[in-house]
């Protein structure tokens, strides 16, 4: 009978632990299996030192908008690359431009931070889709508003196919920590149309990444304890005394 009990309850602590694991590893959201934000990077023209780009955010997810105080986004440079300019959006921290006195960019940031712009930015600082505070819709909710978008120039980058460097280690908050994105990676040229409508243009080069949303990386204590046993055993595997608010080591809880 010890045996039994023994065997029930290593099951379900196995079973609890790759549960607890996969949820952190693929951020995953079992209330909408297939949700995502999606990030397009479109190079839409090149510049004497570098390209200008049309960033895209896609909220695919169902249900799960991102609200006040809205989106963060952040990546890391492949090379020493600058923000010369910014439309629709805008730096949270210029950066150290001092080698730069003569003609300041936008941010001289290693790793930028990129905040939405709020309504009723002059008009000369917007871009199509931009300045709702951060505020996405979900894709299940209002389909016209689950898009933000801005335009950056970059400088000090490389202005060809194969001298251009893919920006890393992206990072989004909407507006709490849950999301996980992957690498960014080359993408066939993203297809858009002209404000009439009648030309389609086509960008010189596309790149894509999809942050995942996780409940169990958004909430730094377990709201619950979910107890388990084998089939064939009539003892419940009971929850640990400190099953709620214990992950001080970032451990996962069994």
């Amino acid at each position: 009978m010890a045996l039994r009990r023994f065997r029930s309850t290593l099951r379900s602590s196995v079973v609890t632990y790759l549960l607890c694991f996969s949820a952190v590893v693929m951020a995953y959201d079992i209330f909408d299996p297939t949700a995502n934000i999606t990030i397009t990077w479109d190079v839409v023209s090149w510049t004497p030192d570098g390209y200008v780009a049309v960033v895209k955010m896609n909220n695919y997810q169902m249900y799960r908008p991102i609200m006040t105080p809205g989106w963060t986004l952040g990546w890391t440079w492949a090379k020493k690359e600058i923000i010369w300019s910014i439309l629709g959006a805008q730096a949270i921290d210029q950066g150290d431009c001092k080698d730069l006195p003569s003609n300041i960019p936008h941010s001289c940031e290693k790793s930028p931070r990129i905040i939405d712009m709020q309504p009723g930015v002059p008009y000369n600082q917007q871009f199509l889709n931009c300045c709702k505070g951060g505020f996405v819709s979900s894709m299940g909710q209002d389909p016209a508003n689950s898009l933000s978008a801005f335009q950056l120039s970059v400088g000090n980058s490389g202005n060809t196919y194969k001298t251009v460097g893919l920006p890393k280690n992206f990072s989004l908050l909407g507006p709490n920590q849950g999301y996980t994105c992957s690498p960014i990676s080359i993408v066939p040229s993203s297809v858009s149309l002209s404000s009439g409508g009648r030309r389609k243009n086509r960008a010189l080069m596309s790149w894509q990444l999809v942050c995942r949303y996780s409940q169990f990386l958004a909430s730094e204590i377990p709201t619950c304890c979910v107890s388990m046993s084998s089939f064939y055993n009539s003892e419940i595997t009971p929850c640990l005394s400190c099953a709620c608010g214990c992950r001080i080591n970032e451990n996962c809880v069994t």
